[in-house]
């Protein structure tokens, strides 16, 4: 709970300053800066291609997902520093030695992206003799080297939300203990937490050792107690910097804030986030056909008056839409309710949550989860103080295994929801997968049914002996179960019309073949039919082989077939011969006709008249049944 511990971030102040101060403006922008030890090419070449390629898929997952965040990437330890992407971008920047600027802090852009890429392809023959790998003994100087980011960061021309420094790396310390330049980094540390600049360190090995020196730098930055640091799995780190389609920053996925009404005159101030979001697809335009042009689409609110003598509609008239008006129809007279009034009635309760009560958290084993959940957290900046009782009810709901039952109103204007509070904590998380380190302590939000929502199916008809299998068929049907099962995990499955959209967007733009990721961790079908192949005869004598489907006949050549002769289309003129017409009913050859026809024959030959909304086939069978 180190996000909200009041005994470290709540300062109570009944100051109303206090409270303006905290009121922050996020502007949606990350600034994310990458920096490569050159020292990868070294050790093993593999390395630092794995790190230039987990650059890469971040570099195409920001530029589709969120194209406003800046990036930049350094390489460190090197014995070369060419000229980067943009060759003016070190004017007032001290450049330490022994490191090198490829990318500076810039907007994802096609052409940003694109030269990366072209860089890939040469990286592996070009690297040592355009860059090179600084010796031992002569590597750059760490503070220095974090000085620089802060440098790039703060000439990026744009206002960023929160910095972010990725140093990726195999090496367990960077300076010896002993030496000047080891106490410099500690010294740089806490100029990173005063500025709040993140510092994330992506080791390129499984097994790496943070004793050393980032147990006690990492604690630094995040102004955290060396005890309570915990290490990550460095393979889940890595999976998680390729796929920043994930954010962890709450300012960033906050879908806005609400109050929470626990009495009278007892509240606090929270905000909340969804889990995941969607993948969205890009937004349908209309274009002109002749020069591509967008078409622009303005709504239009329009009235029509009925003049009460002749019953016609006059000329519309264009009106404000805060000037318009519902009107219904009561008897002989009409309510008239203006727009203000509508709003209302949708606004029956304030925006917010409101706390009705308390309930077992084994009754929420029995509902229907109906709507994705939210996960809940407290803000300070609305109602100080609220941090201090968000957690005291946090922790009375873990203690007695409680769900708070609440009335939720995200909106103005939006339907209220019943919901349920439950309390979750970060070491309930499940491992096994990088999404578990999202998680966090609060309350996730989960949306009740209603009772239309669920639905009753009577098995009757399908619990019959007709569908009764035998205890041996039973049995089969097991094993091949747990032949074909495998975990599941939502981290590896992609929609595949939002990837194969993505796919093709990357081709047109970068002129280069993107393969669709796809759920390319599931086994393909021919190995499936290897496992379960030893169970296939017994399966078979106790069911049966499958008849095999009939195959479609193909087409035939349309010069040798006999073809159907076309019918002929019908003309008005020969639709008011009678004789023409009573050939036809005789022959039952009135189903080309269409329904204006068919109605025409109607009034003109049996003097009826059928309704509008009539369908074609009661046509068809009115006038059969007037011929007989």
């Amino acid at each position: 709970m180190a996000s909200w511990n009041p005994d470290y971030e709540v300062s109570i102040s009944d100051s109303e300053d206090d409270e303006d101060n905290l009121k922050t403006t996020y502007t949606g922008r990350e600034a994310l800066i990458f920096v490569v030890d050159a020292n990868l090419y070294t050790k093993e070449s593999s390395r630092l291609t794995d790190a230039l390629n987990i650059i890469r898929n971040a570099f195409l997952s920001g530029l589709l997902f969120n194209d406003k965040d800046v990036m930049g990437l350094v390489f460190a330890n090197t014995n070369e520093s060419p000229q980067p992407y943009e060759s003016n971008c070190l004017e007032d920047i001290e450049m330490p030695d022994n490191c090198a600027v490829f990318l500076p802090v810039r907007q994802l852009t096609k052409g940003v992206v694109d030269h990366y890429l072209r860089f890939l392809e040469i990286m592996p023959e070009s690297f040592v003799q355009t860059y090179g790998v600084a010796k031992d003994g002569s590597e750059v100087n760490f503070s220095y080297l974090l000085r620089l980011c802060l440098d790039l960061v703060g000439k990026c021309y744009y206002a960023v939300d929160n910095s972010t420094i990725v140093y990726l790396t195999d090496k367990e310390q960077p300076h010896p203990t002993n030496s000047d330049s080891y106490a410099q980094a500690f010294q740089k540390a806490a100029d990173l937490k005063d500025k709040e600049v993140d510092f994330k360190l992506i080791p390129m090995v499984d097994e790496f050792n943070y004793n050393s020196f980032y147990k006690e730098f990492l604690s630094l930055v995040k102004g955290e107690e060396m005890e309570s640091f915990v290490p990550v799995v460095p393979e889940k780190l890595r999976e998680m910097l390729a796929d920043r389609k994930i954010k962890q920053s709450f300012a960033r996925r906050s879908l806005g804030h609400f109050k929470l009404f626990l009495g009278p005159d007892l509240s606090l101030s929270a905000q909340y986030f969804n889990y995941f979001q969607k993948d969205k697809k890009p937004r349908k335009i209309l274009v002109q056909r002749s020069d591509n042009a967008v078409v622009k689409r303005k709504r239009l609110n329009t009235v029509r008056k009925i003049d009460p003598e002749t019953n016609e509609l006059g000329d519309p008239r264009a009106v404000n839409i805060t000037n318009a008006w519902y009107e219904i129809r009561l008897g002989d007279h009409s309510l008239r309710l203006t727009y203000e009034q509508v709003n209302r009635v949708r606004n029956l309760h304030v925006p917010g949550m409101m706390l009705l009560g308390f309930q077992s958290k084994s009754e929420l084993t029995k509902i229907v989860y109906c709507k994705p959940c939210n996960f809940m957290y407290p803000d300070d900046r609305h109602i100080l103080g609220s941090k201090r009782l968000f957690r005291a009810l946090w922790e009375r709901c873990r203690a007695r295994d409680k769900v708070a039952i609440c009335l939720f109103m995200s909106r103005r204007k939006s339907m209220p929801r019943y919901v349920a509070l439950v309390p979750v904590s970060r070491e309930d998380a499940t491992e096994g997968s990088y999404y578990s380190l999202l998680a966090n302590d609060g309350f996730k939000i989960v949306y009740l049914p209603y009772t239309s929502y669920v639905r009753h199916v009577d098995f009757k008809d399908w619990n019959s002996l007709e569908n009764h299998a035998s205890d041996e068929g039973v049995a089969i049907c097991e094993k091949l179960v747990r032949k074909l099962r495998l975990k599941y995990n939502p981290s590896l499955l992609s929609d595949p019309e939002i990837d194969h959209l993505q796919s093709k967007l990357l081709a047109l733009a970068f002129d280069q073949k993107f393969e669709t990721l796809g759920s390319q961790y599931f086994p393909d079908p021919q190995s499936q039919d290897t496992v379960i192949a030893e169970l296939i005869p017994e399966f078979e004598e106790i069911f049966g082989e499958d008849a095999e489907p009939a195959k479609k006949r193909a087409a035939s050549n349309s010069s040798l077939a006999s073809t159907k002769s076309k019918t002929p289309k019908l003309v008005a003129e020969d639709l008011n011969k009678k004789d023409y017409v009573m050939q036809m009913i005789n022959n039952r050859a009135l189903d080309s006709c269409t329904k204006q026809q068919l109605m025409q024959i109607l009034e003109e030959h049996f003097n009826k008249t059928m309704p509008k909304s009539s369908k074609k086939q009661d046509l068809l069978d009115c006038i059969y049944d007037l011929n007989d």
